[in-house]
């Protein structure tokens, strides 16, 4: 598969995957947090009371079973190592965008706000989805201003990090090195901001709480999961329940993805192969029906 496909895919996805949650439409649609405020920041609701009610009810999550950040050493646009191991005591963005994404070139100014603010204790990186010549991507980061390290993609690493399901796409790194979440779409920069004050043990106005992460950041993390996206495990039992979801976490979806049924219900939630193979999973499962033979192997 070419690169140029392979972008071809990730444009087509992000299109469709835009019409769902709205990540390329205007500011006033964006993913925003609910009226948080930062320390030293003004709020942005109609009143003070509003305000701070809102703060206090702004809850930031965090995975609880987090894993490290796959690890890479790669050269970035300018020719200058980049490496995991360097950034140990920082928290980390890891921003994957493309010079010819809206979302993306719409977010670019709010991270490099957040570099110019935070500079000695995050490090935001990105990794570049253009099928161009890096020199393209060199002259587009330094004609918008981009005050941080750009490496371009590789099937390696987006191999590592589980797929990129849609543009912008950024896995946030705590200081230890390990992934805590992932956000997929444009949010709005006090999100980013309030996460990133929280892992450094800033002060922030919202509460920090814990999820795990049964594939809301990692797909591999999907057999952790007890419910899945448009999966109705109603009418079975818990026994009936662990077989369904062993094997929706085995068997493949026929739509392309090549992701489990599990995976590729929590990457995307529109496809309908999933869905329908899902529901057949658990149609069987409800009737004693054993699962069809496993395909044999080329000899």
């Amino acid at each position: 598969m070419t690169k140029h496909f392979i972008a071809i895919l990730l444009a087509v996805g992000i299109v469709l995957t835009g019409i769902v949650i709205g990540i390329a439409s205007t500011r006033s649609h964006r993913v925003v947090s609910a009226s948080a405020s930062l320390p030293g920041k003004s709020a942005v609701s109609a009143g003070a009371e509003k305000s701070d009610k809102a703060a206090q009810d702004r809850v930031v999550l965090f995975a609880s079973n987090p894993i490290p950040a796959p690890p890479f050493l790669v050269a970035d646009i300018d020719g200058a190592p980049i490496s995991t191991a360097d950034w140990h005591g920082k928290v980390v963005l890891l921003n994957f965008w493309a010079t010819w994404c809206p979302p993306c070139r719409e977010e670019i100014p709010e991270m490099i706000s957040l570099a110019n603010r935070y500079k000695d204790r995050l490090q935001i990186i990105g990794i570049s989805m253009d099928d161009g010549p890096p020199e393209e991507v060199r002259a587009f980061a330094k004609q918008i201003g981009i005050n941080y390290p750009v490496v371009m993609w590789s099937r390696e690493i987006i191999r590592e990090y589980g797929g990129v399901p849609a543009l912008p796409t950024s896995f946030l790194i705590n200081p230890e090195g390990r992934v805590v979440q992932k956000h997929v779409g444009l949010y709005s920069e006090d999100v980013y901001e309030i996460e990133v004050r929280a892992l450094l043990g800033l002060p922030v106005n919202a509460t920090v709480q814990t999820f795990q992460d049964t594939g809301q950041i990692f797909l591999k993390n999907a057999s952790l999961a007890t419910e899945l996206p448009g999966v109705d495990f109603k009418g079975l039992n818990d026994d009936q329940r662990k077989i369904a979801l062993r094997r929706l976490n085995s068997e493949s979806c026929d739509c392309g993805c090549t992701l489990t049924l599990a995976q590729c219900r929590i990457n995307d939630t529109s496809c309908p192969v999933s869905k329908k193979l899902a529901a057949k999973v658990v149609k069987q499962v409800l009737a004693g029906t054993p699962p069809p033979p496993a395909p044999a192997e080329n000899q």
